[in-house]
């Protein structure tokens, strides 16, 4: 029986996924095998002995510390594309606010609430101050083009938007999908020079920190609007309220509102609402609550964020899940076998109809943890 901790709350479609008969929920637990979290900092969790694996129900992974796990044999997983849907309808959302004052004109409009009859005649002689671009034949040049960025890419061109995109990790088969419908960029300095709307669909870093900052501001057009759905940190506070102020940004719309970014003059902040639709959630609990019960129960690895993703079909009564170093000399015989190294880690599977002999596994150099199955 594994025990498995939930740090947030997790949609109970996926939770009804972890099969009684092998899982036992207790978020109390101080040993569990397994923990589901959302948002709930875990940079500071220390992992107890017994935990196997955390998955993260979204896509960012920045509030677990996942090179240590890595070091200590506990898989991270997230979710990727689960609620890219969700963060597609913002992205589009965000065009818009980015375009006219929508915003602006709302908060207007209720200064005026108690002027009875004459509301209607005062719309009409203040509405050009929240006059906007239209989004029809303007350039967007996308950064990042993975599950989100290739959604937005499809929803800007149908809205008559000419798409530039840039990533460096594009695979061929995405890159066919565009084909049509973005111009795939080599370099980042053309989207920048080119682009009337700029929108972040990147991972933050320590390479991506600050991907927006004054020396790339400075390659834009001047009144370039940017919006940022992806990662706070990914812009840099200071160099964009001063490029808001100069007019060299006409318009920032962040989904991760600060202490800095709520009193900026042109920054438009939505409360982190990315994946804040039902769809979502449930989504990403089913895919982690799917995850982890998969690398439970057959020891096979699907969207790791920090050791090798591996599966093999089942060829033997009894399995061995071995997790090393990657230069460790390891040579395990079955009736099948599988291994996959990525960075300075290798996750090795094996089969046979023999118990495999888990203390002597785990006594070789380089072992880092083993399951037997």
């Amino acid at each position: 029986m594994f025990t498995v901790k939930t740090l947030n709350e997790i949609a109970k479609v996926g939770l009804d996924r972890l099969d009684p008969a092998y899982f036992a929920r207790d978020d109390e637990a101080a040993d569990p095998a397994a923990i589901l979290v959302r948002s709930a900092k875990m940079l500071d969790y220390a992992p107890n002995p017994a935990l196997l694996c955390v998955a993260r129900a979204g896509a960012g992974y920045n509030n677990i510390p996942v090179d240590d796990y890595a070091a200590k044999g506990v898989v991270v997983f997230n979710t990727p594309g689960a609620n890219a849907n969700a963060v597609k309808e913002l992205a589009v959302c965000a065009l818009i606010l980015a375009s006219r004052d929508v915003v602006g004109g709302i908060e207007w409009c209720k200064t005026i609430a108690d002027k009875g009859d004459e509301v209607a005649a005062l719309v009409e002689k203040g509405k050009s101050n929240f006059v906007g671009p239209e989004l029809l034949g303007k350039t967007l040049g996308l950064i990042g083009l993975g599950n989100v960025g290739a959604k937005v890419a499809n929803a800007a061109a149908a809205l008559g938007m000419k798409v530039l995109g840039y990533d460096p990790y594009l695979s061929d088969a995405l890159r066919q999908q565009l084909a049509g419908i973005a111009e795939i960029v080599e370099d980042i300095d053309a989207l920048y020079t080119r682009s009337d709307y700029i929108s972040l669909h990147l991972p933050y870093t320590k390479d991506t920190a600050d991907t927006i900052c004054k020396a790339t501001m400075a390659k834009m057009k001047d009144g370039v609007r940017i919006i940022n759905i992806a990662r706070g940190e990914l812009v840099n506070d200071a160099d964009m309220a001063e490029a808001l102020a100069a007019g060299k940004v006409a318009r920032y719309v962040t989904d991760f509102p600060n202490g800095n970014t709520v009193k900026m003059a042109g920054c438009v902040a939505i409360p982190h609402l990315g994946a804040s639709t039902p769809e979502s959630e449930d989504n990403c609990a089913v895919m982690a609550a799917d995850q982890v019960s998969r690398y439970l129960l057959q020891g096979e690895i699907v969207n790791s964020v920090n050791l090798p993703n591996i599966t093999m079909e089942r060829a033997g009564k009894y399995r061995a899940v071995v997790i090393a170093k990657a230069d460790a000399a390891l040579k395990l015989e079955g009736s099948a076998v599988a291994e996959k190294t990525r960075g300075g880690y290798k996750v090795i599977l094996a089969d046979a109809e023999t118990p495999f002999d888990e203390a002597a596994l785990a006594a070789k150099p380089g072992v880092i943890r083993v399951r037997t199955l």
